[in-house]
């Protein structure tokens, strides 16, 4: 008798995540999923308790994709590094469409949403950058994360294709535009 291969859970997130990348939450189904691994169920149930678990595992695996964007847009130096976040998750968007649909275009209410490390990294480059206090540099943040969000969405529903030096350009605009309204320069 032939010996029994083992499944990892490795393997089992990495094929899942590659599913979720290809065909969306949808395919996140035991079945859809021993199919793309060639197996039957058992080694999903065997490595994960239920399927809630594998989808935690999953969706870690699928918010350090989102991380390693963030960080390759801010090593490359492009960017400023506030602005590297913005067009990080812009490209993620346009990128990987179904995991942003998933990450960032779902219903959270009723989820204890606690703030993410680019979160407190974006509001520390702004207060640090401009000398405003955490409450403004947090406000300004989420007002700059709407506007960022919104074109992330446009590309990832294939609403409107838009040049990444257009995209740039806007964000500097929106950007300046909060930094008139919550930097106060002194006038001599």
């Amino acid at each position: 008798m032939p010996p029994k291969v083992k499944i990892t859970k490795q393997e089992i997130v990495a094929a899942t995540l590659s599913l979720l990348r290809e065909q969306g939450e949808q395919a996140m189904n035991a079945r859809s999923i021993a199919a793309a691994i060639g197996c039957s169920t058992q080694p999903i149930f065997s490595n994960f308790d239920s399927l809630d678990d594998l989808q935690k595992a999953v969706y870690a695996a699928a918010y350090d994709h989102y991380y390693g964007f963030l960080t390759r847009e801010m090593e490359s130096g492009q960017y400023p590094p506030y602005k590297a976040f913005g067009m990080a998750y812009i490209r993620f968007a346009k990128e990987e469409k179904q995991l942003f649909r998933v990450l960032f275009m779902c219903d959270r209410k009723g989820q204890d949403l606690l703030p993410s490390s680019d979160y407190s990294q974006s509001v520390d480059m702004i207060m640090k950058a401009n000398g405003i206090s955490k409450e403004e540099a947090e406000r300004w943040h989420l007002e700059m994360w709407c506007f960022v969000h919104g074109i992330g969405t446009i590309l990832a529903t294939s609403y409107l294709s838009l040049d990444p030096e257009l995209i740039s350009s806007m964000l500097s605009d929106v950007y300046h535009g909060l930094r008139a309204k919550y930097v106060k320069e002194e006038t001599v």
